[in-house]
């Protein structure tokens, strides 16, 4: 992807938005393309927006996609439905399926295939709006997400009133997500809840950290089960309170336990140099809409596990 770099004159007179100050350089880009196209905004290596103002002597890194779509369409991509009515359709998404179009990947998502599921047309993509909203139009039906490389249980809305529904059930935490996972490490306590701060990694923009003590960044957190270890793997069962980019794979790196296959938060396994994310989202237990009552959905255990667990099995006692 593009990344542009600047930094304020140290004369600079005035505090000025930063899209107004970018459009204004001779190498700059024009308000419209930032509103489209811009994936990151840094200021002083701290995430920003376009309507922040900057000042003498700021750095702005900005990191954007070019050739973005006139059109989001429907694609012919099975789906592994768990459960769908009038309101709601629950997928078990494959490891590699991205949720929705996003910068580097227009096609091939879960929003592509639910279009066609639906029956419904593409639609435009929006290049005048304001950020907010190009990202709510990418997105129709979401109201949540899953890494790339995690796979498992996702609910999404058929339309606006469910979608209502549920972004107030996340937003008010009282729905329950669980996922299992497998590590590299043992945890020292089998059972425990991890509260930190989550930051973007100020050493790799690609990366978030936890942190503690400071009022940086978002506050997480995480709840923890080890089922059993083997040798020096263990298998989790965890619970989210909050829904922070890669919180689990923060979190888990944070107590010395990263994911298996992690290739951002931890190294290639000897073991299992070809390993995946071992991250699955297997539990679901949510308010459909219009009812009073939870319902619980649930996924098999993924055969990636299975192999490895199996592996792990042969290879070392269990503690």
């Amino acid at each position: 992807m593009p990344f542009f770099s600047a930094k304020v004159p140290k004369d600079f007179p005035e505090a000025i938005r930063l899209d107004k100050y970018i459009a204004s350089l001779p190498n700059g880009m024009n308000r419209s393309k930032l509103k489209s196209g811009v994936t990151e905004i840094l200021v002083n290596g701290k995430a920003s927006k376009l309507s922040q103002k900057v000042k003498a002597n700021d750095q702005i890194d900005i990191q954007w996609e070019d050739n973005i779509p006139d059109d989001i369409m429907p694609e012919d991509i099975p789906l592994d439905i768990i459960y769908e009515d009038e309101n709601v359709t629950v997928v078990n998404k494959a490891q590699g399926m991205v949720t929705h179009p996003a910068c580097g990947n227009w096609t091939g998502t879960l929003v592509n295939a639910l279009l066609y599921h639906w029956g419904r047309e593409g639609f435009k993509e929006l290049k005048e709006a304001g950020k907010e909203e190009i990202l709510k139009n990418r997105r129709p039906g979401i109201v949540h997400r899953l890494d790339k490389e995690t796979s498992g249980i996702i609910i999404t809305a058929k339309n606006r009133d469910s979608e209502e529904w549920l972004q107030a059930q996340f937003k008010s935490r009282t729905l329950q997500k669980e996922y299992i996972l497998i590590t590299n490490g043992v945890p020292k306590q089998k059972t425990g809840e991890i509260r930190t701060q989550i930051i973007r990694d100020p050493k790799n923009r690609h990366r978030f950290k936890a942190v503690e003590d400071t009022e940086e960044g978002k506050f997480a957190r995480t709840i923890y089960h080890c089922i059993a270890s083997y040798g020096n793997y263990s298998l989790f069962r965890v619970r989210i309170k909050t829904g922070r980019t890669h919180q689990i794979r923060v979190h888990m790196k944070y107590i010395g336990c990263p994911i298996l296959g992690d290739s951002i938060y931890n190294k290639k396994d000897s073991v299992f140099p070809d390993a995946t994310l071992m991250l699955h989202s297997v539990q679901l237990k949510v308010k459909l809409p219009g009812k009073n009552d939870f319902t619980t959905f649930r996924t098999k255990t993924p055969e990636r596990f299975l192999k490895t667990v199996n592996k792990l099995k042969k290879r070392f006692p269990k503690k």
